[in-house]
């Protein structure tokens, strides 16, 4: 068993760090086309074969509720960024697919973004970001 006061500072320096990186990556998205959670969805979608990712893939990467994830996409269709479409192999699921025009805004926001997110990581060295990157996946994988 972990230390409970190291346990509990780890966790407040994980958070805090996160938070803060997080707050001035902000700023890539007050004059863009797209909005941060918008950005989040084109994520997962863009990665995905075929630029199409079920509902469900969407809501699991993202941090907020999955009835804000159907309405953030039912907004987005509206905008002409995505479309939504039955899932064949699920009726009750949906499929979400880019279109150009939201691929188009997501690359747009994507390289800028990267690299600042990849500035703010700077102060890691690889083996330390390896490390980082090693250690958030098992601790998500434990839950």
């Amino acid at each position: 068993m972990a230390d409970r006061r190291l346990a509990v500072e780890a966790w407040e320096n994980l958070f805090r760090a996160q938070h803060e990186i997080f707050e001035r990556l902000q700023a890539d998205f007050d004059d863009a086309a797209l909005s941060q959670p918008e950005y989040d969805v084109l994520l997962t979608v863009v990665r995905a074969p075929e630029r199409t990712a079920r509902l469900r893939e969407v809501t699991a990467n993202m941090l907020i509720s999955q009835p804000s994830v159907s309405r953030l996409v039912d907004r987005m269709v509206t905008r002409g960024l995505v479309t939504k479409t039955a899932d064949p192999e699920d009726g009750r699921g949906a499929l979400v697919t880019a279109t150009e025009n939201g691929e188009r805004a997501f690359r747009a926001i994507a390289t800028r973004h990267g690299k600042h997110i990849a500035d703010r990581m700077g102060a890691l060295s690889t083996d330390e970001l390896r490390t980082l990157k090693t250690l958030t996946q098992k601790l998500r994988d434990a839950l």
